[in-house]
Parts: C-alpha cells; structure tokens; sequence
C-alpha cells in the first residue's frame, strides 16, 4: 500500500506548451566594437524619430526571426554602416539585462569587427544622423546607449583577447 503523500504546496505539472508560455520571454541583440588605430571606438548616433534619438551607440539591433547572434551582427553592421566585414567577428561577450523599459530581459551579444582602415568611410542608415570615432575619455560627458563601464570592459576585451560577461551593463 502506497502511503506517500503529496507535499501541501506541490505544483501540478503544466503540459510542455503551456508551461513555455510562463517563461521569460527575451529580447536578442548583437553589437560590433570596431577599433581604429589609434583604439578609438566607431559609435553611431540614433536619428529624431528613432528609440534613443541623440544617443550614440555600437552599430548593431535585434535579432530577425531565426537569425543567430553572430548572423545578426554582420547583418545589422551592413544595414547601419555599409561596412561588409570579410571575415567573422569575434566573439567579445554578452550582457544580460533583468529588465529594459519594462520590456523584459534583454540579452546583447557584443562581437569585435576589427580595426577600421583610414580614412573612414561609413554609410549611414536613416536610423542614424552621425557616426564618429571616439577615445573612452572622450566619452564621459557623451550620452551613451551602452553605459560606459560596458564599453570600457569591451574596449579592453578588444584589446586584450578576452571575453566579458557583464550584468547590467557592468562586469561581473
């Protein structure tokens, strides 16, 4: 005789597809750091009329349906930038983000594109006004879509070889 008894706050198991949909849904992204010789970092400014107008920010977005992080990144690259790269990007890291705007956890994937020949020639989508070349000091008084603290970590993974995962934006 079974004489078990189930535990008072034991949960029923949901069917596979309505437990899924109790699930965080998250928003991927992927970002491309490119370095110019003297290490400064290409940043695009977000148009009037676009989430974030004013703000700078790596060329990158969001993931189309069934496109990968690493296909985004040169997707998105291209779209925003007219640069093809010839070759993948690095694999720099990867911040998760708890909750956006309350949107939900956001997932940015961050890849090193390489550094930029001179002079610079960037071709700008209608999702951006401006594009430039900035130093990390440069940087401290300038509105940024990445906080500081993840471009410095990225900046030095660049630099160094290394991978960085951050949370919130900030290393861990």
């Amino acid at each position: 005789m079974d004489t078990t008894v189930p535990a008072p706050d034991a949960q029923p198991v949901l069917p596979r597809a309505e437990w899924v949909k109790t699930l965080p849904q998250t928003i991927v992204a992927s970002c491309v750091l490119f370095l110019d010789a003297e290490d400064r970092i290409l940043l695009l400014r977000y148009a009037e009329g676009q989430p974030g107008a004013g703000l700078w920010g790596l060329p990158g977005g969001m993931l189309d349906h069934g496109e990968d992080p690493l296909g985004a990144a040169c997707r998105e690259v291209c779209e925003e930038t007219g640069i093809v790269l010839d070759r993948p990007p690095r694999f720099l890291g990867y911040d998760h983000r708890a909750d956006v705007k309350g949107t939900g956890p956001v997932i940015d994937f961050y890849f090193y594109g390489g550094r930029l020949p001179a002079p610079l020639s960037v071709r700008r989508s209608a999702e951006h006004d401006d594009d430039g070349l900035f130093a990390l000091a440069d940087l401290e008084s300038t509105e940024l879509t990445p906080r500081l603290p993840t471009l410095t970590a990225l900046h030095t993974a660049a630099l160094t070889g290394t991978v960085v995962c951050l949370r919130e934006g900030l290393p861990r």
